[in-house]
């Protein structure tokens, strides 16, 4: 089975038996991240500097990704660019649930539903299909921990979750310390076209961006 790299994210996130969403807010940003990247991997949009753009609108036949293309197409309103930071910071909220619910239709994670005190319904997603989840986390140990050449898309999403310092998802029983140069190094490779990788760093910066002013605003 292929899942986006915004499924991927969402998976190391969920704990696999309270399917609670583990870094929420940072999880966020990168799974929004993962979905742009998608669309730049797939021709769809550009992302240049401190923008970005849609070169094509053609569906990608993905239904996870094309309800992306939509949006931004809609939020673009007719303008031929604008600002990454505002992209993630309108869809990093919506973009969970999105890829929540693609992995459940998958079949990969369940749904339970509660209450809490009774009053505020509450969801979470326990695994009910661990296969995914262990292939990628194979895929990552191969490349960040025994030095493997990674593919494309295992090269793109290790930069997303090194920018949003989402390291010990990825390795919950290693330091950061030990997985993040690594994991720089990938991110900083030879892994795809320049145009690819320049998106990749646009991205990177947007996210730091975006993560220090929800930092500021968290504790002013």
């Amino acid at each position: 089975m292929t899942v986006t790299l915004a499924e991927e994210i969402m998976l190391l996130s969920l704990d696999d038996e309270s399917g609670a969403t583990r870094q929420r807010q940072a999880v966020g940003w990168a799974v929004a991240g993962g979905l742009l990247l998608e669309l730049v991997l797939a021709e769809r949009v550009t992302v240049k500097g401190k923008y970005l753009a849609l070169s094509d609108d053609t569906p990608t036949g993905e239904e996870l990704l094309d309800g992306r293309l939509g949006l931004i197409g809609t939020w673009l309103r007719g303008r031929s660019k604008r600002r990454v930071t505002d992209w993630l910071t309108k869809d990093q909220a919506k973009a969970v649930g999105a890829a929540v619910e693609r992995l459940r239709e998958r079949g990969v994670v369940s749904v339970e539903e509660s209450k809490v005190f009774g009053v505020f319904p509450r969801r979470r997603y326990p695994e009910a299909d661990g296969t995914v989840e262990r292939a990628l986390r194979e895929r990552l140990v191969a490349v960040v921990l025994r030095g493997a050449e990674p593919d494309q898309r295992t090269a793109g999403l290790v930069a997303l979750l090194h920018a949003a310092k989402l390291h010990r998802l990825a390795f919950p029983d290693l330091p950061r310390g030990q997985v993040s140069a690594r994991m720089a190094e990938i991110a900083a490779g030879q892994w795809a076209a320049e145009s690819v990788r320049a998106a990749i760093r646009d991205m990177q910066a947007a996210m730091v961006a975006v993560t220090a002013v929800t930092v500021v605003a968290a504790t002013g």
